[in-house]
């Protein structure tokens, strides 16, 4: 099994994706889609818990691998004594089924394989019945049935199933494995020659419509292509991660769920999508997002199942160790029922997004926006969770009330484009009440920085967003002087800290994490608009080296282990490469006014 969470890469088909090691282990997949139960699940657990692993009779780690151009077919390369071999492993864009696909190559001399396949459904907790008939097996449990065909001779050992089979330079060996409801009638697998060029052709398309040739162009493309796969096809939702409970501290407990479409990442991903040119995948997550939030503003939640579900009920598999010995493993979240301020202010920050880019705003729409304004307008002065979902008292976090101001901000904006009937003044006046507020106790002027909450002695990472979102210039002292105070107090070994997690004023969990890899893209960004252009190019640099060999990053990096933490891939620490690669490709705010 592999050992590290860098170890893995990701295959997708745009409703699901799996993980496989350096091992050629396939020890992630939830079928049929990103939040369903898993049938591999060694990535928690061992192998007992499912996995599918393909490579050369008695090999350990591959030699090396790579993506296939700009694709998400992957190839993994082994050299051994006998000869050398290539597994391809891929899941092409759905049809009917999902599929997984890989096809074993031949390079040189004559390399004998080994294929061990063992599916337990439900995180590895439900045996399935497996048969096996004329080179091609089928696994039964409940709902779920899975077949396996390939030319190679099937062998089945109680419920596993094994292949031994000898490739030679030139020979191409498939195996495809395909998921089907138990009721239905099984599928026609997918043909594992045509699947490999029908995946290639969507993914070089799809990158062909790519807005950007700046110098971090492979970095980008890579982190566009896995904001795509993390995006699903038919919902339009964007999961924040393909795993759960990949751990924020190794043996620790900060263990989350993130298969599900939080409405602030996800808005980070639509600005990264729209900024470089791809104007469909966000027209479709607009269409998610007014689905998902439809009804009393009240109930917005943070987050919502892929089909824009709301119950996400939290609940932890004992039967499973965790990665590492990290546990509990839970699935579900309970976040979900956290109030945090900020996201009104980010679904009313996207849609004034889209709006700008040329998208219409609908009647119906203008409504729902109007709700959660009047709705924000009366709440906005509670406290909350705040956006890292702090599981302790509920506080008045600065980020939250400038989020607040956001949401206020973009529709005022709106009426005064669109010149549509609103109560304008009065909208006018609750954006400057916001403003005042943060401003008058927000900020320690003893210190020279915004803190994380009202009458707080800490810092906050979010805090780094202000500027961005228009809150106040780049250049105003309190912004300067905040972000000299995170470099002083957060960044630890080169890396930002979201916040500090001990202490009176921590986030109510035992344990510590590493640093949050979008905070240090944010970093960047600021020290890039206040002029310190040198230093925001060396943390940029700094953090895309933290990515893996395939250009994957995870939620978190430990810089005393130099190990990835957390979910991976995250879609946030992509959104941040993206963004602040495209930002270091133009002026500081400084030079463009003085031109």
């Amino acid at each position: 099994m592999a050992s590290r969470i860098e170890d893995y890469g990701l295959i997708g088909d745009l409703q699901t994706a799996a993980l496989v090691g350096v091992d050629g282990s396939i020890d992630w997949l939830c079928l049929p889609r990103f939040d369903s139960p898993a049938c591999f699940a060694s990535l928690l657990g061992d192998h007992d818990a499912g996995h599918w692993r393909l490579a050369p009779d008695g090999a350990g780690r591959c030699s090396s691998r790579q993506y296939r151009d700009d694709t998400l077919v992957l190839e993994t390369f082994w050299e051994t004594d006998d000869g050398a071999v290539r597994v391809i492993d891929l899941m092409p864009p759905r049809g009917r089924a999902a599929d997984v696909v890989r096809i074993v190559e031949g390079v040189r001399g004559t390399v004998r394989m080994r294929s061990h396949l063992r599916l337990r459904f439900d995180y590895g907790h439900v045996l399935p019945w497996l048969e096996v008939d004329r080179g091609c097996a089928t696994a039964v449990a409940g709902p779920d049935a899975v077949l396996v065909t390939t030319p190679a001779a099937l062998e089945r050992d109680g419920a596993d199933l094994y292949s031994h089979f000898d490739v030679s330079a030139g020979q191409r060996v498939p195996m495809v494995l395909t998921h089907y409801r138990a009721w239905e009638p099984a599928p026609i697998a997918a043909d594992a020659e045509d699947a490999l060029i029908d995946t290639v052709e969507f993914w070089s398309g799809w990158i062909d419509q790519l807005r950007y040739d700046g110098r971090w162009a492979p970095a980008v493309r890579r982190s566009l292509i896995v904001l795509k796969a993390l995006t699903d096809a038919v919902t339009g939702g964007i999961v924040a991660a393909a795993t759960t409970s990949l751990p924020e501290q190794i043996g620790g407990s900060r263990n989350w769920d993130y298969r599900f479409c939080w409405l602030r990442d996800a808005s980070f991903t639509l600005q990264a999508m729209l900024g470089t040119g791809y104007v469909e995948e966000a027209k479709a997550w607009r269409a998610w997002l007014l689905r998902a939030v439809a009804g009393d503003p009240a109930d917005l939640q943070i987050m919502y199942a892929l089909d824009g579900s709301r119950r996400i009920p939290e609940s932890e598999l004992d039967w499973l160790g965790g990665f590492e010995g990290s546990s509990p493993v839970r699935i579900g979240n309970a976040a979900s029922e956290q109030r945090q301020l900020d996201v009104w202010g980010e679904v009313l920050e996207t849609l004034h997004m889209a709006r700008t880019h040329g998208m219409a705003t609908t009647e119906e729409g203008w409504t729902v926006q109007v709700a959660l304004l009047e709705h924000l307008a009366q709440t906005w002065r509670e406290p909350d969770n705040g956006l890292w979902e702090m599981r302790g008292p509920q506080r008045h976090f600065v980020h939250s009330k400038v989020l607040a101001w956001v949401g206020v901000d973009r529709m005022v904006k709106a009426v005064e484009r669109d010149g549509v009937d609103a109560p304008l003044d009065r909208w006018r006046a609750l954006r400057q009440e916001i403003h005042d507020d943060v401003c008058a106790h927000g900020f320690d002027a003893e210190r020279d920085t915004f803190t994380q909450f009202y009458g707080s002695q800490g810092l906050d990472a979010a805090l780094l967003l202000l500027p961005q979102v228009g809150f106040l210039p780049w250049d105003d002292p309190r912004i300067v002087g905040t972000v000299d105070a995170i470099g002083r107090e957060l960044v630890r070994d080169g890396f930002v800290m979201r916040y500090r997690a001990d202490g009176d004023e921590g986030d109510g969990l035992t344990g510590q994490e590493g640093a949050f890899v979008a905070c240090n893209f944010w970093y960047a960004d600021a020290l890039w608009e206040i002029g310190r252009a040198d230093e925001a190019t060396e943390v940029f640099e700094r953090t895309i080296g933290l990515a893996n060999d395939l250009g994957l990053l995870s939620e978190e990096y430990d810089p005393r282990t130099g190990r990835q933490l957390g979910n991976v891939p995250q879609a946030f620490s992509h959104v941040g490469l993206v963004t602040t690669a495209r930002r270091l490709a133009g002026e500081p705010k400084a030079k463009r006014e003085s031109a």
